[in-house]
């Protein structure tokens, strides 16, 4: 958006960001307040629809989407011009087997270029659906490859250059699921829909009309478009029916930038099973979970010993800001008791021994200088490695069968500290250490998206494997990406 159209619609903005969520309440340093603004709750959570598979066989996995334009009603008498896929606000839930031939048709109805990026999908590189795979206006798109990975709760968006946090921003992400013969066994929920809950958490802003307050300023790309708004499945304050017993709730943070801390309002306990890349070896006990912008986390939840109709918040705290009731939980019916599992699935762990190949990351907000308007310069601002994100330049190469580690650090220049996190494309990795220390056990799975706090230094380990080309490497907060805070990995023979 041009300054000019910003400035003018940022006062009329005023009267709704000046409103904020209902159910917004300030946390202490204790936690999570104990208390929430009442707000309305009337609406039931949507599920997103599974896509339908057109192989009626279930043989093989076959797809057809549009990406299109919507509109949806945030707020009474007000309409917000969305993006959707298949709809007006996100997409249908993909639903997919180990092992499956994935085929999907993509038929891009957007008057701009988009591209469908399958986040945290082990991929051949021509199908990763990064910038480098457009899908230019009234083009289709055509997949096809072999689901290669176990189990887990993936997710799809578009990764267009410069474009990424405008388009997720208005609506297109949606929830990419993996089953295979593990996840089938286990005694979990697996009701899709009924105790098994895709949860996909976003904050949005909005103009006095009703748009979204999406913007191109200087503050907003530095810290992110944060939002006074929680939306859930595209939702302002739903309440979800659960049945008493173990609920599996599936968290996206489908954020642009936002951190969140996610929680319940009487601060139970709850177990994660998975983190991005699928289930961990044992249930974690734990009572909030910090998820940044693109990572997942799978929880079970107990509520067999509600009382009947009673009704469980839960909270988003943004990191360092302010908590949300994003939703209510309503419990009904009779419990089935059933007891929490204690193995998921034994995970290899990565011998740092096996590492060829060491490699260094500096994410660095670099000061600024001043121009001749007195405006902070454009240039070198948000950098890996000192270098912004170009598409005709390869950063590094990487030797198919391989295993390396990488160790990304967080600096930034006094006065301009902040998160960043970085997200490889392709594969999924494990994390050695946080400051020399061993990670906390909900982070000790595979992961392809991991938060890097200012001062910070993580390390990681992969193996890349299966396919050659060209991938992406970057800060998954959308305003530091598009603005050219990402490389390029190219997988080589």
């Amino acid at each position: 958006m041009k300054r000019r159209t910003f400035l003018k619609r940022s006062l009329a903005a005023l009267a709704l960001a000046g409103a904020g969520s209902s159910g917004l309440s300030l946390l202490g340093k204790s936690g999570f307040a104990t208390q929430a603004i009442a707000g309305d709750f009337s609406k039931p959570l949507p599920i997103p629809p599974l896509l339908e598979n057109l192989d009626t066989s279930g043989k093989s996995a076959l797809f057809a989407m549009n990406v299109q334009r919507g509109n949806v009603n945030f707020f009474p008498d007000k309409t917000t011009s969305t993006l959707g896929y298949n709809g007006n606000f996100l997409g249908p839930t993909i639903r997919v087997r180990n092992g499956q031939r994935f085929q999907i048709k993509v038929n891009n109805t957007l008057p701009q270029v988009t591209t469908l990026h399958w986040h945290g999908l082990h991929v051949p590189a021509r199908w990763d659906g990064g910038p480098r795979q457009p899908i230019p206006a009234g083009t289709t798109w055509n997949p096809d490859f072999v689901i290669n990975q176990e189990a887990a709760t993936l997710w799809y968006h578009p990764h267009a250059m410069g474009l990424t946090g405008e388009q997720v921003y208005h609506g297109l992400a949606g929830l990419f699921l993996i089953e295979d013969e593990v996840s089938d066994n286990l005694d979990i929920p697996k009701n899709y829909g009924v105790d098994d809950i895709p949860l996909v958490i976003q904050d949005r802003r909005f103009f006095a009309d009703g748009q979204f307050a999406y913007v191109q300023n200087m503050h907003d790309v530095m810290n992110g478009v944060i939002g006074n708004y929680i939306l859930v499945n595209g939702t302002r304050e739903p309440t979800l029916t659960v049945p008493k017993g173990q609920v599996r709730l599936r968290l996206l943070n489908g954020s642009n930038s936002s951190i969140y801390r996610i929680g319940f309002d009487d601060k139970r306990n709850f177990h994660v099973i998975a983190s991005d890349g699928g289930f961990l070896e044992r249930p974690v006990p734990m009572n909030n979970i910090r998820l940044s912008a693109g990572e997942r986390a799978e929880i079970l939840v107990d509520f067999s010993g509600e009382s009947a109709f009673a009704l469980i918040s839960l909270l988003v705290e943004q990191m360092g800001s302010r908590t949300f009731e994003a939703m209510r939980i309503a419990v009904k019916g009779t419990a089935e008791v059933t007891a929490l599992v204690q193995s998921l699935r034994k995970t290899e762990k990565i011998p740092e021994g096996e590492a060829s190949v060491h490699r260094s990351f500096i994410m660095e907000t670099m000061s600024m200088g001043r121009g001749r308007m007195g405006m902070g310069m454009m240039g070198r601002r948000l950098t890996i490695n000192g270098k912004k994100m170009d598409i005709n330049r390869i950063d590094e190469q990487v030797k198919i069968g391989s295993t390396e580690i990488w160790e990304i650090t967080n600096r930034s220049a006094m006065m301009m500290s902040m998160p960043h996190s970085m997200h490889l494309h392709d594969v999924q990795f494990q994390i050695l250490s946080r400051n020399g220390r061993l990670p906390a056990l909900h982070e000790q799975g595979r992961k392809d998206t991991v938060l890097i706090m200012p001062g910070e230094t993580v390390r990681i380990i992969s193996r890349f494997h299966d396919y050659t080309g060209v991938y992406m490497y970057h800060c998954h907060l959308l305003e530091h990406e598009d603005d050219g805070m990402m490389g390029q990995f190219e997988v080589v023979t």
